[in-house]
């Protein structure tokens, strides 16, 4: 799976954000003599994975912004033995964020579904109650992962997607053209599949634990940007329920774009396969 370059063990002196006193199960047992509760541990809930490869002008920022809001994220981070040297800047920053800061090493460019599925296993080994999918260019404002966790933990919803399509068009930056390919191949992947979400290709997701438990991520084919559209596809099958939360897209400003024909191709005839051989899938039973 990879190297990680801090024990599982998590900071135990961190403050609490307002999730972490809300939902946290660590506060149990008494002062032996005043009867006042104690904390005897302190974890997070949250976790915010992000796959990197070549991301050494954004990573520290991004990593900060994630760490620094008050809801006291934990952030893993998946590199895929990027030659700029992404890895060795988080390495030099997780002293800063002691257990709170967390580094897969892989080796080589192995994809972004694969990251993801490395990042959700150990996510479930860590008792993470709410996994993240997030880019580490800032296309996704880390403002808005709390929005997520509220659609989640609040609303009652299983998977919540920061969705661009969902009020209207909200892409800043991007040229026409892809502004176009993207929002019709999320309106072609509802058409085929009949999923009820309007950004099908929408890479800032939350997960509640459950969801990730019921996917076996063996049977996970892609690994481009249809492996966006796969899990939500497996986890809406599955009787999980899916919610949209509004969000602003920005295009990247700094380091290069992942995206090929390639990928492209993987999503547009991925859909398909997809769609088909659900038909013959047991694990798309509804939830019980």
């Amino acid at each position: 799976m990879g190297d990680f370059s801090v024990a599982p063990s998590r900071n135990k002196t961190a403050p609490f954000g307002p999730f972490r006193s809300a939902v946290s199960p660590y506060f149990c047992g008494f002062n032996p003599v005043y009867r006042i509760p104690f904390i005897l541990e302190v974890l997070s809930e949250l976790l915010c994975i992000i796959p990197t490869y070549n991301e050494q002008e954004n990573i520290e920022a991004i990593a900060v912004a994630v760490l620094e809001l008050e809801a006291g994220f934990d952030l893993l981070i998946v590199d895929d033995g990027s030659p700029d040297g992404t890895a060795t800047l988080v390495k030099r920053l997780q002293s800063r964020y002691p257990g709170r800061l967390h580094l897969m090493e892989r080796a080589g460019k192995q994809g972004l579904g694969t990251a993801y599925i490395a990042g959700f296993r150990w996510a479930l080994s860590h008792s993470y109650q709410y996994v993240f999918e997030m880019d580490a260019d800032f296309s996704h404002d880390p403002k808005d992962l709390p929005r997520l966790w509220e659609a989640c933990a609040v609303q009652g919803a299983d998977v919540s997607i920061g969705s661009r399509y969902s009020q209207g068009v909200n892409v800043v930056n991007w040229p026409m053209g892809r502004v176009l390919l993207s929002y019709f191949a999320s309106k072609y992947v509802r058409f085929i599949t009949g999923i009820p979400v309007h950004d099908t290709t929408a890479g800032l997701v939350c997960y509640q634990r459950a969801v990730l438990e019921r996917i076996d991520f063996e049977k996970i084919k892609f690994v481009g940007y249809a492996f966006q559209i796969e899990m939500k596809f497996k986890a809406w099958r599955k009787g999980f329920a899916l919610s949209e939360v509004s969000v602003i897209f920005t295009d990247r400003r700094k380091g290069q774009s992942k995206m090929s024909k390639r990928i492209i191709r993987e999503a547009i005839f991925g859909v398909l396969q997809l769609k088909w051989s659900s038909f013959w899938d047991p694990q798309s039973a509804q939830r019980a």
